[in-house]
């Protein structure tokens, strides 16, 4: 997949997360070379989507993609959750990269 591709797909695109973030997340693979979690974990023990975790805050939570001492990725909808913007605040980043410490496993 070339850049303007990936750019023209999503940006275009009108899914919410949960109907869109895997083929993203697959596409962000295809465009940087690198594999798929299924075909670089087909087991999906150390690399796989929907992964549940415990946040640092002692939480529960899911990882759209989460790939094990590497990285929890959360992924959100285009549009701003009305919480932020009824307070003034800005909203969270489109895409999160939590980082491998931010998110555990279950």
């Amino acid at each position: 997949m070339t850049p303007a591709a990936f750019i023209a797909k999503w940006r275009a695109s009108e899914l919410k997360e949960r109907s869109g973030s895997q083929e993203h997340f697959i596409d962000l693979c295809r465009l940087l070379g690198e594999p798929t979690p299924a075909e670089a974990d087909p087991s999906g023990a150390r690399y796989c989507f929907e992964r549940g975790a415990r946040k640092d805050t002692g939480a529960r939570g899911w990882a759209d993609v989460w790939k094990r001492h590497c990285f929890a990725w959360e992924c959100g909808d285009k549009v701003p959750n009305s919480r932020y913007r009824n307070k003034g605040l800005a909203p969270p980043p489109n895409v999160r990269s939590l980082g491998s410490g931010l998110i555990t496993r279950k």
